[in-house]
């Protein structure tokens, strides 16, 4: 997809067309160097630094809030009331529990969105226990995603504390189903909105601590749900009626010899294995969940190919001869997120080098399963990054994050805010 000049931002509109690819780094580089020096961005990095133990407290308050899969509705709720109170404009909840709030632009641009993951991967029988010591945060999702939550709200709060004016209007979002069989549900049915397909021009995910990644890359994966029925028995009387487990086993040892490439890297997993009632007796049904990732589609294509052949052959070979003996088998899709990557003379990698430049941060492009997959296969120019600081043991009880370092992370994302948004004088 091409984007039309209603969905570039205005800084991407002020560069000559035409213009060397040297030439449109400077220029971009010019106006970074210049909005860092604006009275009104020191003021913004000084809050910064002035709401740090706030902003420590709001991290530790999120993420008290329980949001599994599939259950994000008091977190939403929560971010809801905080942009309320941050003053964006047009604040609401779309029917999937995405929060949404508008800080204006002064003219028709494109909507740049800020946005930021609200589940968490851990189901709603998790104790949820916080607590600050040794100069860290700790409980489960703190730093995934509690600290992008909260590095977007910091961003809302700042461009009202010091009565910012952008170009472009900017959408903050804070959505859900990022995590797992989440399977990005919020972003892709946000980008499925006409209103919103054709009304965002870049957006930029805050996802987890760091200031040392760019995700441009979005890593495909294929998820599965393989189950095999059968008649069952008792383990002793009924002995030779085929076993779906015994089935299941096949079906991994064929799928398991499956050769994959280097490059591009490409991986599978059976991550679950369920079935059977006892010991002595011959299940009924047995099931399996698969993984697939990879930055090619055709790879992934090729991998679903084998997992079914697997799957029939496997089954076919336990099967009894006895028609009431036969095993049945199924495949669903229960998780599938798009390939996709930014073009390597991206207008947004040229503005958030840019800003690391100006920063001197050093941060590499990766591949990563985010958010931003959806907008990416879409043609749309999209990238994650961390919210500073720095953080560890993601998706266990016992993660943490370190907040030295978070001043980093939202100088960063708001200098490419900005740069992106436009402001007037620039």
């Amino acid at each position: 997809m091409v984007l039309g000049p209603q969905q570039r931002t205005p800084l991407e509109q002020a560069i000559p067309t035409g213009a060397a690819e040297s030439q449109r780094s400077r220029l971009v580089q010019q106006v970074v160097a210049r909005l860092a020096e604006l009275r009104e961005v020191h003021e913004a990095f000084a809050w910064f630094r002035s709401h740090a133990r706030e902003l420590e407290d709001t991290q530790l308050e999120v993420t008290a809030i329980p949001a599994p899969p599939w259950g994000e509705s008091a977190r939403s709720q929560w971010v809801k009331n905080r942009f309320e109170q941050a003053g964006l404009a047009g604040v609401h909840q779309d029917e999937l529990g995405n929060v949404f709030g508008i800080s204006p632009g002064t003219d028709g641009a494109p909507f740049l969105a800020l946005s930021a993951h609200l589940d968490t991967v851990f189901p709603s029988e998790t104790p949820i226990r916080v607590s600050r010591d040794d100069g860290k945060l700790r409980g489960p999702g703190i730093s995934d995603n509690a600290s992008g939550i909260t590095a977007l709200l910091a961003i809302a709060n700042v461009l009202n504390s010091i009565n910012f004016a952008t170009t472009a209007p900017i959408l903050f979002i804070g959505n859900v189903g990022e995590e797992g069989e989440g399977n990005l549900r919020g972003m892709r049915y946000i980008f499925d909105q006409p209103k919103w397909l054709d009304s965002i021009g870049a957006l930029v995910a805050l996802d987890g601590a760091g200031t040392d990644t760019i995700i441009a890359e979005g890593l495909g994966s294929r998820r599965y749900e393989i189950t095999i029925r059968g008649a069952g028995g008792h383990s002793w009387s009924d002995f030779g009626v085929p076993n779906p487990i015994v089935a299941l086993a096949r079906v991994v040892a064929r799928f398991s010899r499956t050769t994959v490439p280097v490059t591009p890297k490409t991986t599978f997993n059976v991550g679950t294995v369920q079935g059977g009632t006892s010991v002595n007796s011959i299940p009924q049904v047995a099931t399996m969940r698969v993984d697939t990732r990879s930055a090619s589609v055709e790879q992934l294509d090729r991998l679903e190919r084998a997992l079914r052949d697997a799957v029939k052959e496997g089954t076919a070979e336990t099967s009894g001869r006895k028609k009431d003996e036969a095993l049945t088998a199924e495949v669903v899709v229960i998780g599938d997120r798009p390939a996709a990557e930014l073009p390597a003379d991206s207008h947004l990698l040229r503005v958030i080098r840019a800003v690391d430049a100006q920063l001197n941060n050093s941060a590499r492009v990766q591949r990563a399963s985010t958010d931003v997959n959806i907008p990416l296969s879409l043609g749309r120019e999209a990238i994650a990054i961390g919210a500073g600081g720095s953080g560890g043991g993601a998706h266990t009880v016992n993660e943490w994050y370190d907040p030295a370092g978070r001043d980093l992370g939202l100088k960063r994302i708001l200098l490419l805010t900005l740069a992106l948004a436009g402001v007037p004088e620039e």
